[in-house]
């Protein structure tokens, strides 16, 4: 769906994190191959596929969608390749790194219909991280990780139920939360 007047998701506490976590990370995966191919799902500002650009992933190597059609054209108008797509619905090919900063948040009445698109992860939060756990295993290469933001306020994701071996990488209290980025692989 597209919302005329939804605002393109701004960088906030968990942008920060994921870009921190790219920064720690990206540099040792870059060494083992020079040619990583990036993807990632709700690009949002594009402010990861500058940090990914920015610590040496060719620029021809960084893939990413939206489901907002805004984000989609700002990501593009930066020079990225950005499609639309919900989740990996028009996604092709094998990524070695695929990064999500996920609408993470319980449903609440309370939150604006016109901020639920980038917040809201389902009733209990998680919905959409599943979907994308679901969907994700067939589009990482097989030495591949995927950096993925949880939130305290959502419901616990069991990752290796759904196949994944998990290593919490980093976390950062707010005083109403805690965000943690995942380590995924195969």
């Amino acid at each position: 769906m597209f919302l005329v007047n939804m605002p393109i998701y701004q960088p906030a506490e968990d942008s920060y994190l994921m870009s921190r976590i790219l920064n720690e990370q990206v540099p040792n995966l870059l060494k083992q191959n020079p040619d990583l191919r990036l993807l990632e799902i709700g690009a949002g500002s594009g402010i990861h596929l500058e940090t990914a650009k920015n610590l040496g992933i060719k620029k021809e190597n960084i893939f990413s969608s939206d489901i907002d059609k805004k984000s989609v054209s700002h990501c593009n108008s930066l020079g990225f390749n950005c499609i639309h797509s919900d989740l990996f619905e028009n996604i092709k090919n094998r990524y070695d790194i695929i990064i999500f900063n996920p609408p993470y948040l319980p449903d609440d009445a309370r939150e604006p219909k016109s901020s639920k698109l980038a917040t809201t992860g389902g009733k209990k939060g998680n919905e959409i991280i599943l979907r994308f756990l679901q969907q994700a295993k067939n589009y990482l290469n097989i030495d591949g990780k995927i950096f993925l933001i949880t939130s305290s306020l959502a419901e616990d994701v069991n990752f290796e139920k759904l196949g994944y071996n998990a290593k919490e990488i980093g976390c950062e209290s707010l005083f109403f939360e805690k965000l943690c980025i995942w380590e995924l692989n195969l």
